[in-house]
């Protein structure tokens, strides 16, 4: 090995490795969208990307500023050259999410050259666990061959409230029986595992009674919420068999009462990790949603995420929009650090659960 090659080998990190500085911890901490068909040298994201700012991207169909699709996605073969384009400027491997669920939430649709999946209503009507792991591991299949390793998916959301608008309404939820949601979130996660695709399971604490939509703003659950909606985690994380977990931004004062479940240490923390026993990754659902931009700032945001033990902060940038966001949300992790607001110790927690997950990355 020539002294040239070796010390460039030296100076990528170990995958499971000492973090090189907190910057480096910061960047692999956030997970971001960004505008674009393809990549260029002089692009915000290829930039975020290079430098270690992120540690992963999610990819959308539909720019909701704009008003406009073809945001990230047009045909199969442009998101490949995407996808491969981004890894190849990683200096870890990348984490490159999507929204593939099925049915009304699929962001690869039909009309783009895309296979079709199901609903998880639809699949859970087909009482066929079996089926569901077939579908999920097609699914799964058209994902890797896209460079796409990561689904924010299965929702294990209980159908307690047919009618709640983000989760009922889009039939999103398996079942209103928290055991046959579990029976075929766990299908479709060994589907997914199958083809070499990480999983994840929203919206924790339970989102499928919920009377308003957290995209939209403030949603409590309060007096509708079911303690029948954690079943589904409990059963899938004593199975040992998810790779992360998202917090969602709905409001419940029995559990907290006063933060929503994704800045939230009570839930956070003492429910999915000390009373449930999570020790994966813990993503936050979109910290753009109004339900938390109508009433915290982005440091505040950032701040009580990282407080409430989230390891991946998720900015879809895509509800707002800026492309200097990773930079400044890198800075607050790194300030909060520095000015002893929040100890280096739970950043590094964070970093080095995260790094076990990628080495798991396909």
């Amino acid at each position: 090995m020539s002294l040239c090659l070796w010390l460039s080998f030296l100076a990528v990190p170990a995958l499971a490795g000492p973090p090189a500085d907190l910057e480096h911890m910061a960047g692999q901490m956030l997970l971001v969208g960004f505008r674009g068909l393809e990549i260029s040298g002089d692009d915000p994201i290829a930039r975020d990307v290079a430098l270690g700012r992120v540690g992963g991207v999610v990819l959308f169909d539909f720019d909701v500023l704009l008003k406009q699709p073809g945001r990230n996605i047009k045909n199969p073969e442009q998101v490949r050259r995407l996808t491969a384009a981004l890894k190849t400027l990683a200096p870890l491997p990348l984490i490159v999410a999507v929204d593939q669920e099925g049915g009304r939430v699929q962001r690869f649709k039909a009309r783009d050259g895309f296979a079709d999946t199901p609903s998880a209503a639809e699949m859970g009507s087909w009482n066929d666990p079996g089926r569901v792991r077939g579908a999920a591991e097609a699914l799964g299949d058209m994902l890797r061959g896209l460079g796409v390793n990561m689904d924010f998916a299965p929702c294990v959301d209980v159908n307690v409230n047919p009618k709640s608008p983000a989760i009922g309404a889009l039939g999103r939820s398996f079942s209103s029986d928290p055991e046959r949601v579990a029976l075929n979130a766990e299908a479709f996660l060994r589907g997914l595992a199958d083809a070499g695709v990480l999983s994840c399971l929203k919206h924790f604490p339970g989102h499928g009674s919920a009377t308003s939509d957290s995209h939209l703003g403030f949603t409590d659950v309060s007096v509708t919420w079911r303690e029948a909606e954690l079943t589904p985690y409990r059963l899938l994380l004593a199975r040992d068999r998810v790779d992360m977990v998202m917090t969602a931004h709905v409001f419940n004062s029995n559990l907290d009462p006063d933060y929503p479940a994704s800045l939230s240490r009570r839930i956070t923390t003492d429910l999915l990790r000390g009373e449930l026993g999570f020790t994966g990754v813990i993503v936050t659902d979109d910290l753009q949603m109004r339900a938390v931009t109508g009433k915290y700032d982005l440091e505040t945001t950032v701040r009580l995420a990282l407080d409430a033990g989230a390891d991946i902060l998720l900015f879809g940038n895509n509800l707002a929009y800026d492309p200097d966001l990773p930079t400044k949300a890198q800075a607050v992790i790194v300030k909060l650090v520095r000015d002893g607001v929040i100890p280096e110790s739970r950043v590094r927690e964070s970093y080095e659960r995260i790094m076990v997950l990628k080495n798991k990355l396909q």
